[in-house]
């Protein structure tokens, strides 16, 4: 048997080895260092930095959940900060709960669900021209607004946005004026997506959600030189089953009545009637002259004659 001393080894045949391990070397600091997905960062106890761009404080169980530069969690019993949810280079504007997850929307058109009880962040969804809505550049007298203003309508419309809603379980809407889009929550699994007709836009500033269901006007032009509205609508969405549309004039105000009413007020001639989001249809008053042409049964406790 023969054996090669060590000194014998050229400075050829080392070369290959050292390359390997500065190689390897170089992969195992870059996976290190690679950046986290969507730039999350969860720290637990430490110096809580949030500065309420909404002033949001939403109560979850034993926890207060604040709206900061992202999310912070704190014990209600004793305030003591607990932990703080951050995405690099964007900043949390709005939060709403589906059922016991937190739902964030960002200045940069992600939405994010959060589990406050370990502060797990459950999944993240892009929403196509999110981020632009927000941001309201390039629309009449935006460029006139104080960095204040700008901050205030982003707030505003985020929370216009986000849509939660808790049957058949818990999911997420989220609205924009060119596309809705519907999450379970309990995977971030995408249910639906829908766009207006063309020609018209979603409102997501007047829609309005009950426990099962969320309802969004749109609004219709005539053409995009002419503004003129012509009779709009609002279209239903649901988890499961199939929404609805009802015919509604261009300005129609919606306002969640209870967990499964919404009152839909449509201007003086065409008046207000309540909509149940459960049976997916108006009710019909015992009084009113419509009742022997009702579609929908009248509520109980109505007369029989």
């Amino acid at each position: 048997m023969s054996w090669k001393p060590l000194r014998s080894l050229t400075r050829r045949s080392v070369l290959p080895a050292l390359a390997a391990l500065l190689v390897l070397g170089a992969g195992a600091a870059a996976h290190a260092n690679r950046p986290v997905p969507f730039g999350d960062r969860v720290a637990e106890p430490g110096v809580a930095d949030a500065s309420p761009v909404g002033a949001q404080v939403l109560d979850a169980g034993a926890l207060e959940l604040k709206v900061g530069p992202g999310l912070e969690a704190y014990d209600r019993a004793t305030g003591d900060h607990l932990w703080s949810y951050r995405r690099e280079d964007a900043t949390a504007l709005h939060l709403a709960m589906a059922g016991e997850s937190a739902v964030v929307v960002w200045d940069d058109g992600l939405v994010t669900s959060v589990r406050p009880s370990d502060h797990q962040v459950r999944w993240h969804r892009a929403v196509p021209g999110l981020a632009d809505w927000l941001r309201a550049d390039g629309e009449p007298g935006a460029a006139d607004r104080s960095e204040e203003q700008k901050q205030a309508v982003a707030v505003r419309r985020a929370a216009a946005a986000l849509q939660t809603a808790l049957e058949d379980e818990p999911w997420v809407a989220v609205v924009t004026p060119s596309l809705t889009m519907g999450f379970r929550d309990r995977d971030g699994d995408l249910r639906y997506n829908s766009r207006p007709p063309q020609g018209c836009s979603y409102d997501p500033l007047r829609a309005v959600h009950t426990d099962n269901a969320v309802l969004v006007p749109r609004t219709c032009v005539t053409g995009p030189n002419t503004g003129k509205l012509l009779p709009g609508g609002i279209n239903g969405f649901r988890l499961a089953g199939r929404g609805w549309q009802l015919n509604a004039g261009p300005e129609v105000v919606l306002k969640r009545l209870d967990a499964h009413r919404v009152t839909v007020e449509d201007g003086p001639i065409l008046g207000t009637k309540v909509f149940d989001t459960r049976r997916g249809a108006p009710e019909t008053v015992c009084t009113s002259p419509q009742l022997p042409f009702a579609a929908v049964s009248p509520q109980e406790g109505c007369p029989a004659g």
